[in-house]
């Protein structure tokens, strides 16, 4: 198991081994730099604890007896001894707790019960209007059945939901046009009505947020995922961390300018990127050219270039074209270690790729040429993981962003027999 660097919980590495940023760090922080290297590096011995922290032994002895005594952190083995005694080595529960993640889009929910590991173990998916009237009623409604259903040997951390749009993380309010949803404050909605920490995001973050505890980001600081389908996405992983910008609106790529004069968009502008590559805008163009009836979408393109039809291919690859030079801009101006594509668009990638690398490759700055670029099999369990994540990645991380992360944090750092969670 792995959660990414010891960075992304405000440890730094700097120079040689781990070494947290102030010897002054209270008494909280530092358990939670502790717990957070198990959860890294488990399993591990208690003495390189202390020295990848910059930590005492004793100090180090008496946080991982409070989590032993927890039920988080477990002794996993001992290390083959040169003489003397062996050192115990230490891992973290998965099993200790769980989170409940959902992925929200327009006309469907999916939903994944995981443990610390990110492991799932149960999977919900329903049909679901996203933009009726009384969708947030109804959602309350969802959420508590399927919590209904979780085990009680596990403890529930919280919710996680990931919908697309922007996301003020800190008042927990959405706004998406897609969804009908203005300054809604779902976060606390939600959380009166089950009583847990509910933790919202865009849902291409909480994409980026999974990769980086789970997936190819644990292995680079800086990286972006780039979502195309029904809309066009970003989320900007700097640092170790998702980088949310003010007001939560950082990752509306879909809306930069990519043509004058264009397709109008969903936000009232003309031309961006989002209406004239995503899957809506596709559907579109093939239908103005009679490849598709106005009775057939993006599935019916999608199987006509499988069937060798040169216009629908043609679509494709002028839409992977247009995607390669805007994502040579991001390059350009971010400098990412890792480019993931990913998305429902990324089932029609077989005739886009080619036109989308010439174009990336031809527009970046030549010293940054160099970058990777991986495209991720469109998944909506993992976009429902990274929603979980965000209730995860609260356990490990400093930071006082959010209420809820200190709440979600109280539960597994709490001293045995306190653990009452105030929210």
């Amino acid at each position: 198991m792995s959660y990414g660097s010891p960075e992304a919980a405000g440890v730094s590495t700097r120079g040689s081994g781990f070494r947290t940023g102030s010897s002054g760090l209270s008494r909280d922080l530092n358990r939670v730099a502790v717990l957070r290297l198990i959860g890294a590096s488990g399993p591990i011995a208690r003495i390189h604890i202390a020295q990848r922290l910059g930590l005492s032994p004793a100090t180090v002895t008496s946080l991982t007896r409070e989590l032993l005594e927890r039920g988080v952190v477990r002794v996993a083995d001992h290390a083959p001894s040169r003489g003397g005694r062996p050192a115990v080595l230490l891992e973290l529960v998965g099993g200790a707790a769980t989170a409940l993640g959902v992925k929200i889009a327009p006309d469907h929910l999916v939903g994944v019960l995981v443990d610390l590991d990110g492991e799932v173990f149960e999977r919900f998916e329903l049909k679901f209007d996203a933009t009726a009237r009384d969708s947030v009623e109804r959602l309350g409604e969802v959420l508590e059945s399927w919590i209904a259903e979780v085990p009680p040997h596990a403890p529930l951390l919280g919710v996680g939901l990931g919908m697309p749009g922007v996301v003020d993380v800190e008042r927990g309010t959405v706004s998406s046009p897609m969804l009908g949803w203005d300054g809604l404050p779902l976060s606390d909605v939600l959380h009166k009505r089950l009583g847990l920490p509910v933790l919202v995001d865009n849902d291409v973050n909480t994409l980026a947020v999974s990769e980086r505890l789970y997936g190819r980001g644990r292995e680079v600081e800086n990286f972006i995922t780039v979502t195309t389908g029904r809309g066009v996405g970003l989320g900007i992983v700097t640092g170790g961390d998702i980088y949310h910008g003010f007001g939560g609106g950082a990752g509306e790529f879909g809306h930069v300018s990519a043509v004058d004069d264009g397709p109008r968009c969903s936000c009232g502008r003309r031309g961006c990127l989002e209406a004239v590559i995503a899957d809506p805008a596709l559907v579109a163009d093939a239908r103005a050219r009679g490849v598709l009836s106005n009775r057939q979408g993006i599935s019916k393109l999608r199987a006509l270039a499988n069937a060798g039809d040169a216009q629908a291919r043609e679509i494709f690859a002028t839409a992977g074209g247009t995607l390669g030079r805007a994502v040579a801009g991001l390059v350009n101006v971010l400098s990412p270690e890792l480019v993931l594509v990913s998305g429902e668009g990324t089932e029609a990638w077989a005739y886009m790729a080619e036109a989308f690398d010439g174009a990336l490759r031809s527009n970046i700055f030549p010293p940054l040429s160099g970058v990777t670029v991986e495209v991720d099999p469109w998944d909506d369990v993992k976009w429902a993981i990274g929603a979980a994540a965000l209730v995860l990645r609260a356990t490990f991380t400093p930071h006082d962003e959010r209420q809820a992360d200190n709440s979600i944090r109280a539960w597994l750092l709490a001293e045995p027999g306190q653990v009452e969670v105030v929210v």
